[in-house]
């Protein structure tokens, strides 16, 4: 005999200690470090990247970044990075979705939603 959904008991899922958790990507990371300015409605800040995704970036910067804080940024990948006869200015928009401190400065990681090239 089936009992019906809202007999059975409901408990919530318990997270995983940070020991066992595993990071789950969607793209391939390239550790790369190249200068940007980080524009939001709040200002703008020199960061320097860390890695770049198809889908994320990481960066390092000398100020922390509030998570869900909507951000643009533009990056000019290397043509030996990128496989291209000339570098590439990349547009990005993107978000905040954590930032933490290591020895000296703040890391921010964030999503890459929407890009586009620049022509030169």
């Amino acid at each position: 005999m089936n009992a019906p959904k809202s007999a059975l008991p409901l408990s919530p899922a318990s997270p995983l200690p940070v020991s066992l958790r595993q990071e789950v990507r969607c793209a391939v990371r390239f550790p790369i470090a190249l200068p940007v300015v980080l524009s939001s409605g709040r200002g703008e800040i020199a960061a320097v990247t860390r890695n770049v995704s198809a889908s994320g970036v990481v960066f390092e910067m000398g100020s922390p970044m509030k998570a869900g804080l909507e951000i643009h940024f533009s990056m000019r990948m290397p043509s030996a990075v990128l496989g291209t006869p000339r570098d590439v200015l990349v547009n990005c928009q993107g978000r905040v979705v954590r930032c933490s401190m290591n020895q000296s400065n703040y890391l921010a990681a964030s999503t890459i939603d929407d890009y586009q090239f620049v022509e030169q």
